[in-house]
């Protein structure tokens, strides 16, 4: 039979054998991975997300039946070089409300290339993905591209939340708010019913590539290089 001597020593030697694992190296080796892995993977918001966090009330956008929504993709999703799709004429034609008062059409950017943000206030890797997009746009503008971000939340409940974000992040290319018609179009191309989602259109209404998810580290180089392959093209 055990005696209480024999098993304090054996909860002591057991207290030091977790102190011997735990040893500085592997305390500082375990933090570096964990920071690896929240540094390297890719963001996104799906339709469940939306009911904890969004700002306004909106009626929900249901993703296709094959779009995944459960776990993000493990890189930004880059289409071949060939374009995948093209701009329906519903899209292209859908006037969109602008937070100016305005509308907008897709349509009113043929012949530039554009790029085409789905997104919400609510959305955190949304949030941090616009300040690389504004830069994109300014350093691209000039050349005959345009952005356009399109909100997938209601314009009636959100119209002051997205018109305090476009102040605040000094958004400075075109923000309005998608149909529900073409927010399940886009969504159709990429198959997946998470945001942001980011698509590159050529000067002939071409879908050349499509985004999804924010990666800080690998998304924006990705995006500036699908923008100027875009641009090399001719026609």
């Amino acid at each position: 039979m055990t005696s209480n001597k024999d098993a304090w020593k054996s909860n002591r030697h057991g207290r030091t054998g977790d102190k011997r694992f735990w040893t500085p190296l592997r305390i500082v080796l375990t933090v570096v991975v964990l920071s690896l892995s929240a540094i390297g993977g890719i963001s996104s918001c799906s339709s469940s997300d939306e009911k904890s966090n969004r700002v306004a009330t909106q009626p929900a956008v249901t993703p296709p039946a094959s779009a995944h929504t459960n776990s993000p993709a493990p890189r930004p999703v880059n289409t071949a070089p060939a374009a995948v799709a093209s701009l329906p004429p519903n899209i292209l034609g859908t006037k969109l409300k602008t937070v100016g008062g305005g509308t907008i059409t897709l349509g009113d950017y043929s012949g530039k290339v554009m790029l085409v943000n789905l997104w919400a206030t609510w959305c955190g890797p949304c949030r941090s993905e616009i300040p690389e997009l504004v830069k994109l746009h300014k350093e691209f503008q000039a050349q005959g591209f345009e952005m356009v971000g399109l909100s997938t939340e209601d314009p009636t409940g959100s119209a002051e939340a997205v018109k305090s974000f476009v102040h605040d992040y000094k958004v400075d290319y075109h923000i309005g708010w998608a149909t529900r018609d073409v927010a399940l179009s886009l969504m159709q191309v990429s198959q997946s019913g998470s945001i942001p989602q980011s698509f590159i259109i050529s000067r002939d209404g071409r879908i050349l590539k499509k985004f999804v998810g924010f990666n800080p580290m690998a998304t924006p180089p990705q995006i500036r290089q699908a923008i100027e392959d875009a641009l090399s093209l001719k026609g």
